[in-house]
């Protein structure tokens, strides 16, 4: 049984050649997972909110930019290249119906969009998805194959 790493929300762990990395209760938060095929090394990271504002609260990995940027570096220094990197991401949910059609109530579509503008710039291909909706994921990264599973209660497991 190989060994199985919890990612928290507004958190981000990586792992290289083998194990599991999984994030639960992905609702407008989103999972991304950063997995490089050649040298095997995968990342997660639960990001709650599309960008910094001001000066942020300190935890970097809350955000989706400062996070997302902060994971390449680390996962560079480890040997990553952004051209052979696999995005996959899932959740960003609308999991509260707020009165009127207020886009802060969607934070999960602001999440989706910030995500995939950042992976955009960053030249990292974005594999799969399963975003939107209004159910909460658990997405779990295994790292010898880079294959992304996606349980939500309820329904049948999916493989990104």
């Amino acid at each position: 049984m190989d060994k199985q790493i919890t990612v928290g929300i507004a958190d981000m762990k990586f792992a290289r050649q083998e194990g599991t990395l999984i994030t639960y209760a992905l609702g407008s938060c989103i999972g991304i997972s950063l997995y490089d095929p050649m040298i095997k090394l995968g990342a997660l990271v639960h990001i709650m909110l599309p960008e910094v504002y001001g000066t942020g609260d300190g935890n970097i990995f809350k955000y989706a930019d400062t996070g997302l940027n902060e994971t390449f570096r680390k996962i560079e220094v480890l040997g990553a290249r952004k051209p052979r990197l696999v995005a996959k991401i899932a959740g960003g949910a609308k999991m509260f119906e707020l009165q009127g059609n207020s886009t802060l109530g969607n934070i999960g579509a602001r999440n989706i969009v910030s995500v995939k503008q950042i992976l955009k710039n960053a030249g990292v291909r974005l594999a799969a998805e399963d975003v939107g909706e209004n159910y909460a994921r658990t997405m779990s990264v295994d790292i010898s194959t880079g294959a992304v599973k996606i349980r939500t209660y309820g329904r049948a497991e999916i493989v990104l």
